[in-house]
């Protein structure tokens, strides 16, 4: 039942005209300086780092079937990084706060939940890729051929945006308090549901429907996959194989348990338990920490990745000798 207060609001009518205003860390006046210079240096070398293992995968003529996940990861996480920091920045110089209208709230959410849920699919092909080259060695250049590889890939966006859809227009058909003040700094899913005047949890089923579909399944599929990996890996008694086979499942590995642990923290709650001043942290960390962790990990770990990264390196040097 709609708590006292709420603007009613038709959609087609007004939703141009409806305005949000973005808090921010308009608490954290004395610090706007610093946080924006860390901001700003974390995501320009978050984007150099995304874009040198775009430009390695994409000059490398052949490419096996994980360094193209990789590339689209890549791909994800530099569209993912210009969806959210521009408004992060303009939060910490506009002391009251920045603005943003109904659409373009409603644009950011849907490409921020559609972005992350390609990602939770991306990790489930990059999954059955280790799978099959660890379980299925001798069939892997049949079964991950370049066809299913784009296939895999095109899905994982389509899945990805189809669940967004859904979730951001139930969101944006709630009737919303007079209070347009979101205390967060991008237009977040429990942020604007906290706006929502509603006294059920009714709101609440359509991200549990998308927490379902871009988490819980994503997650029992990787899950799955690395089972099936600890089953073929168990008769090798050589503990130098094992080893070897393992250390290509460390990466993904690692960015699995970092995107689907800051993810389920953030969506998988009751309204109740929403507090804005840690949700902004976490999704600081989430948005910010994570993107910058991934090339890390994957540099350091992928012997490819390195060997592409000092292939382009040398090329440049050559090309700026000659």
């Amino acid at each position: 039942m709609p708590c006292e207060g709420c603007t009613e609001r038709d959609n087609r009518s007004t939703g141009a005209t409806v305005e949000f205003l973005l808090l921010g860390f308009s608490e954290l006046l004395c610090l706007r300086v610093l946080l924006f210079l860390i901001f700003l240096i974390v995501h320009l070398v978050t984007l150099a780092g995304n874009v040198m293992i775009f430009v390695a995968v994409v000059m490398e003529p052949s490419r096996p079937p994980m360094l193209f996940f990789l590339c689209q990861l890549s791909v994800i996480e530099l569209c993912y990084i210009l969806v959210i920091v521009p408004k992060a920045l303009l939060s910490l110089i506009v002391v009251e706060g920045s603005t943003i209208s109904f659409i373009g709230c409603a644009a950011q959410m849907h490409l921020f939940v559609a972005l992350g849920g390609a990602e939770c699919f991306l990790l489930v092909a990059m999954s059955y890729d280790r799978y099959v080259a660890i379980c299925q060695p001798l069939h892997y250049a049949a079964v991950m051929s370049e066809g299913l590889c784009l296939r895999l890939a095109a899905a994982c966006c389509l899945a990805g945006f189809a669940v967004s859809l859904g979730l951001t227009v139930a969101v944006f058909r709630l009737p919303f308090c007079q209070s347009h003040r979101i205390n967060h700094f991008f237009c977040d899913v429990p942020a604007v549901l906290h706006l929502a005047c509603t006294q059920s949890y009714t709101p609440e089923l359509p991200l549990l429907a998308a927490c379902v579909l871009l988490l819980l399944l994503p997650f029992l599929l990787i899950l799955t996959s690395y089972v099936c990996i600890a089953a073929a890996l168990l008769p090798i008694t050589s503990s130098v194989g094992r080893g070897k086979a393992l250390s290509t499942c460390i990466s993904h590995l690692a960015i699995t348990l970092l995107h689907y642990g800051c993810a389920t923290f953030m969506y998988v709650r009751p309204k109740s338990s929403y507090s804005p001043a840690r949700d902004k942290m976490v999704s600081l960390v989430y948005t910010n920490i994570t993107p910058l962790l991934y090339p890390l990990i994957y540099s350091l770990r992928n012997k490819e990745i390195r060997g592409l990264l000092m292939k382009m390196l040398r090329r440049r040097t050559i090309a700026q000798v000659n």
